[in-house]
């Protein structure tokens, strides 16, 4: 329990409003939470799973309407709509709140109040920021306590400051009309109504971690980031540290918890996975830029995660995991998902709840968006440095999509600020699969898309002011695109765990040990320094093949950003309209 006025009063309010029979307070005790297990077993809100197999391991699922984020129902509700900027949905906040107190009102009648005390962060570190959740779900509890730090330590280390994110969860009736998803960044709140589902309300995840803490950040002097953080261990032993941001689809969390091919590991390189997801970061004692994971767990997609794609992923997901919307195997009360195995079950039932036989049926088993949350301390590879709440220093950024051509494998920008604009411009191909339309492009500059908090031209402003304060000990920036495609629509890159071979080359680079040569996009590596030790089939030739810059494809692309960039107006920093000019003069040349 707590003092703090800010808070009890807060909850005062909020209990007024959803009038709930009863409150609980969270204190992270495991005794409490193997309560709330065993209630949410007995209701049918999840199901114990096969104790052998999969120790404390549950199911869930979800309504079927309730089974992803909703972009379109997530409101950034600053005070005035210009600061919420082109790229958000925008409410105003008096009208926001007012609509959903309405909607709340009386929704936790019959149900019980649980009040989440979390840190995001290492409970106590200097870049770790306090949260609260009242949520009339177990399912939310029990998630929480995995992918954040959750308990009593919480209230010890807020004390009486009001520097804490207010988050409320209602289920209400799960309706998708009345669903909304709001973050007041001037206030620090978050509302979420009508919505089971794990992304739009577990408040720390997307709406805390990148939604609010983009703005704190801006006003605080570090960075907020959708990016993955992962440490390359050479043989001598030293590790260098790398943030990387990619859109949906393009391998994050392969690259995250990457295992080195076999020569590698012979030589005795390692890769350690510190985050699968979101990296904040702030500039040390030392100058330089370090990072920490503010998650505890890991929020991931089930489909396609097997032995061959993640084998450490896959690992993590064995002891204390909650599994949302996969099948449920009858026979050995286990759970499958498309792209697990080539066994379905054939005795089974599907992420809707209804019986299912894996070998003849033409529906999925699992839901496309079925989910993990698995405890970041399951996993094989998690970094010695993951507790560490100083963080990790980072010697580069990569940026990277999906691309079929235009993109190199792999290119170094200018500077700091022509990195920006490599970020600002980052863009990924549509597939079949999500649209009807194949080979659109769609930027989601910074892989911030959906999840910054205010104005993107503020937010690449901010990126530059960044990398003012750091000058020279500024991390180098990358970008990468594992994706090219061969004339038959092939990859021609083999990815995966290869990939450690271009990174080791962008470390390199970061430490000087390599040259290479300067195109009208950035630096490109001569392919002698990229080492093809050990891979089959893959010939210098066709390495140099993707690591070609076409200016004539690039002259097409410049058109592209120019078109991206108006909708960004007068916010659009003079600093990348610059490196715009300067790309299209490089390719006239």
């Amino acid at each position: 329990m707590t003092q703090n006025k800010s808070v009890l009063d807060w909850i005062e309010n909020m209990k007024a409003l959803v009038t709930p029979d009863n409150v609980v307070w969270i204190t992270g005790e495991e005794a409490q939470l193997e309560e709330l297990r065993k209630e949410a077993c007995s209701t049918g809100e999840m199901i114990k799973l096969n104790e052998e197999k999969l120790p404390g391991c549950y199911l869930h699922r979800t309504a079927v309407n309730d089974v992803a984020r909703v972009e379109d129902r997530t409101f950034i509700c600053s005070k005035k709509e210009e600061d919420a900027g082109p790229t958000n949905h925008w409410m105003d906040p008096e009208k926001a709140y007012k609509m959903l107190y309405d909607i709340a009102k009386g929704s936790y009648k019959g149900r019980t109040m649980y009040v989440i005390p979390y840190s995001m962060g290492p409970v106590g570190s200097h870049f770790a920021k306090v949260g609260v959740e009242l949520t009339d779900s177990i399912y939310v509890v029990l998630n929480m306590a995995i992918m954040t730090r959750v308990g009593n330590k919480v209230w010890d280390v807020l004390g009486d400051s009001n520097d804490w994110v207010r988050g409320l969860h209602c289920k209400c009736q799960i309706d998708a009309e009345k669903r909304y998803i709001c973050h007041f960044p001037e206030d620090n709140t978050i509302i979420s109504v009508n919505s089971g589902y794990g992304g739009n309300v577990l408040l720390g995840k997307k709406c805390f971690a990148l939604r609010i803490a983009s703005f704190q950040g801006k006003n605080e002097g570090w960075m907020a980031e959708h990016m993955l953080i992962l440490g390359v261990q050479n043989p001598k032993g030293e590790i260098k540290y790398v943030t990387a941001a990619f859109p949906s689809a393009c391998g994050k969390t392969n690259l995250a918890m990457l295992i080195p091919p076999e020569g590698y590991r012979a030589k005795g390189y390692k890769v350690w996975t510190v985050g699968d997801d979101i990296a904040w970061m702030r500039i040390g004692p030392d100058g330089r830029l370090w990072a920490i994971n503010p998650e505890n767990g890991f929020f991931g997609v089930a489909p396609g995660t097997n032995e061959k794609s993640n084998p450490n992923a896959l690992h993590t997901t064995r002891q204390g995991t909650i599994f949302t919307n996969v099948a449920h195997n009858l026979d050995d009360n286990t759970v499958w998902w498309e792209g697990l195995d080539k066994n379905p079950p054939e005795n089974a039932v599907d992420w809707k709840g209804n019986p299912w036989n894996g070998k003849t049926s033409t529906e999925k088993g699992a839901h496309p968006n079925s989910r993990f949350t698995a405890p970041a301390k399951n996993c094989p590879c998690i970094s010695p440095e993951f507790e560490n709440g100083a963080g990790v220093p980072i010697s580069a950024i990569v940026f990277g999509g999906r691309r079929a051509q235009t993109t190199p494998l792999v290119y170094q920008s200018r500077d700091w600020n022509n990195g920006v604009f490599v970020g600002s411009i980052m863009a990924s191909e549509t597939t079949a699969a999500a649209t009807g339309a194949v080979g659109v492009v769609r930027r989601d500059p910074m892989a911030m898309l959906p999840f910054c908090g205010y104005h993107m031209g503020d937010y690449f402003k901010h990126w530059i002011e960044m990398g003012e304060k750091l000058g020279d000990k500024a991390p180098k920036i990358f970008n990468v695109n594992w994706f090219r495609l061969d004339d038959e629509g092939n990859f021609i890159w083999p990815g995966f765990g290869d990939n450690l071979r271009v990174l080791e080359w962008i470390i390199d680079r970061c430490e000087g040990k390599v040259d290479a040569e300067e195109t009208a996009i950035g630096y490109v590596p001569h392919a002698e320094d990229i080492n093809l030790e050990g891979l089959k089939d893959f010939s210098i030739d066709t390495l140099k093949g993707i690591l070609k810059v076409d200016n004539g494809q690039w002259a097409k692309e410049a058109e592209g950003i120019e078109e991206f960039y108006k909708k960004f107006g007068d916010r659009l920093p003079a600093e990348l309209r610059a490196e715009l000019d300067g790309l299209k003069e490089r390719l006239a040349k």
